[in-house]
Formats: structure tokens, sequence, C-alpha cells
């Protein structure tokens, strides 16, 4: 496997490294990030020794194994954990139905969230079984009481593109928080071991390939295995129990493709030291600019994703920019559009957003 190491030191390397760029104002993040040449490049050469080697015996399962761990302890540095804290998942929502089935939830357990969550986590609460208490980003704390077993949100939404503070809930109500981390993984200082569960997808901010997570568990050790896949034991009886797994790799969901695991691990080398730095800079140039035409949703000083309510058709104005060259997002059934500022976002390209909004 191609190991990669952290050689775009400059804005320039970046930019080159992510060919779409030179054709698209790619500002979409928050949907899918932009490959990399060197993630594709390494996928590429994993497909290849696949064809050639084939996809079983002892070495092929020894290296597949060696690249799990190789991938999981980038995911461990890169969300602020130890890699005995993080679970390989396919997307955010497994991570949150991983979370939600090993609490056992029940009718009589109160869980605190928040009214703008994506399907991704509402969908497993409402699964849960659990009684659901919506309230507005701001009123989260208000909404707790003492019947209030679990608070779910994401630290980013991916509506509004405001922080959630979820380090600051589980300090102020001491009760456990599950985080989706769709929107902040990649995009913030890792902060996941703040908070009891953090859920990311991959695939987004951090630049991965598609069906490719992540899920922080803090204390594995007290958090059941509902869902078990063959990663949650190292050893089984015929009635199928079993010996766990030491850590959070007990509730890895499965198995992950080599060539998915080589990609993963070459996007999580790409990321410049400077990322958060520069994330938030062009986050900021885009409200500003935003803001003197558009009515903002998003508040100042915030993460990647700026939310504005364009004055015609949203699904007619994303066709128009698309284009025009520039890749933003409707939120459907919103009257929303969403731009994701990445590290890769020039100036030109948020001069390119403004004139097709013109």
């Amino acid at each position: 496997m191609p190991t990669y190491t952290r050689s775009l030191a400059t804005f320039e390397d970046v930019r080159a490294a992510f060919p779409v760029l030179d054709a698209f104002a790619y500002l979409n993040a928050g949907t899918n990030g932009p490959l990399a040449r060197p993630t594709v490049e390494a996928m590429l050469a994993e497909e290849l020794v696949d064809l050639t080697n084939g996809r079983g015996g002892e070495p092929y399962f020894s290296r597949a194994l060696g690249m799990r761990d190789e991938v999981r302890a980038k995911l461990a540095t890169e969300l602020g954990a130890d890699p005995s804290q993080v679970s390989l998942t396919r997307s955010t929502t497994d991570g949150c139905n991983i979370v939600l089935a090993g609490l056992d939830l029940g009718p009589e357990d109160e869980v605190v969230t928040t009214d703008v969550e994506h399907f991704g986590l509402i969908g497993p609460l409402h699964a849960s079984g659990a009684k659901i208490v919506t309230a507005p980003e701001d009123k989260i704390l208000d909404a707790v009481t003492d019947r209030t077993r679990l608070v779910a949100v994401s630290h980013v939404s991916w509506v509004t593109g405001n922080s959630l503070d979820p380090a600051g809930i589980k300090a102020q109500t001491g009760l456990p928080v599950l985080v989706d981390g769709a929107q902040s993984a990649g995009v913030l200082p890792p902060t996941a071991t703040d908070v009891d569960y953090y859920a990311v997808s991959c695939q987004k901010w951090l630049c991965g390939p598609d069906v490719t997570g992540a899920l922080v568990v803090t204390r594995p050790e007290e958090l059941d295995v509902a869902l078990p896949s063959y990663f949650a034991q190292t050893e089984h009886r015929p009635d199928g129990s079993y010996e766990a797994r030491e850590g959070a790799e007990r509730f890895d969901s499965g198995w992950i493709g080599t060539p998915s695991l080589a990609g993963l691990s070459a996007a999580l080398d790409v990321h410049p030291d400077w990322r958060f730095e520069r994330i938030a800079e062009m986050a900021a140039k885009c409200r500003t600019a935003l803001g003197e035409r558009f009515d903002l949703v998003t508040k100042p000083g915030q993460a990647g994703l700026v939310t504005f309510r364009p004055a015609t058709d949203p699904t007619e104005l994303v066709d128009k920019l698309r284009g025009e060259g520039v890749i933003v997002r409707e939120l459907p059934g919103r009257n929303l559009i969403r731009v994701s500022c990445g590290y890769w976002t020039s100036d030109d390209d948020l001069e390119r957003l403004l004139r097709g909004l013109s």
C-alpha cells in the first residue's frame, strides 16, 4: 500500500492536488468533498493489486487488517482520540445506529435533540423507541429535564451552519452526548472525546472515498454491542456467544475493501496543517460577501458552511450556478442554499459564486 505524507505544504500544492478545481468552484464538501489525485491513485493501485492477486488467502487478509489499523490510527489523530476509541463504520448514520442500539433506549427514556437535525440522526433516534424532544438549536439546555437520558445533536448544523457546542452541553448537563460530526470532522480542531459518542462520514470534509466513516466511543466498555459484525469478537461459539474485542474495534460495522482503505489513508495524508485556519478565513469572507445581498442563516464565526436565503427559486439558482461552473447545495423544502468553504477554496471561487448570483 502506498504511503503518502503531508507534502501539500502550500495553497498552490493543495489546489493542484484536486483536479476538479480546474473546472469548478467546488463549494459542496458538506455533501461530498473533492477527491485528491493521491486518493484516487491509491485506490486505483489497490484495485490493480486485487485484480492480479485476488481477494483471498492469508496474505490478503493480514494485509487488509494492517490497513484497517493504519486508517484507525490516522482517524484517531484527525478526531483527537486514541485508536482504541475509534470504530470504522460506513457513515455518520451507521455510527448513530450503533450507539442508539447499544444504549437500548425505550419509551420511558427521553432524548433531547434539535428541530433542524439531519435524518441521519433523527431517523435512528425515532427508531430507538425513546421519547424524542426537539428544541431550537439555541434552546437545547432549556429542553433538558431530569428524565433526559441522552442529548443527541450535530456539532455543526447541516442546515444553519452554526456550531451547537456539544462539549459545552456535556459540561453543563453531565449527560451522555451523541454527536453527528458530519459537518465538523476535518473542519474544526479535533474534540471528539469531549463527548461520549462522535459519529462522522469520511467522504465529506475529509475527502475520503464513498461509504467510509468512523465512530469515536470515548469509553467503549460502557456501551453494549447490539449490532455485532465479525469484528466484534476475538472468538465465538456455535450459539453465537463470543469474546468481545478490546476497545471500540468491537463496534466496527463490517468489512471495508482495501481500495477504500487505501484511498482513505491517502486522503487523510493530504490535509495540510493549516486547514482549520484557512476554512475559518474563507467561510468568514464568504459570509461577509453574501451578507451584503442576502438574508443569512449562519451566525458569524462558525465553521465551513454558510447558508443563505436567495431572492429567487433556489433550485433554479443552483442549476444556473452549476452551468457557470459553481457547485453549491440547495436544502430541499427550506428555500435555502448552502455554501461549503474548504481549505482548498480560493478567492476566485468566491468571486465566481458572487458573479453567478448577480
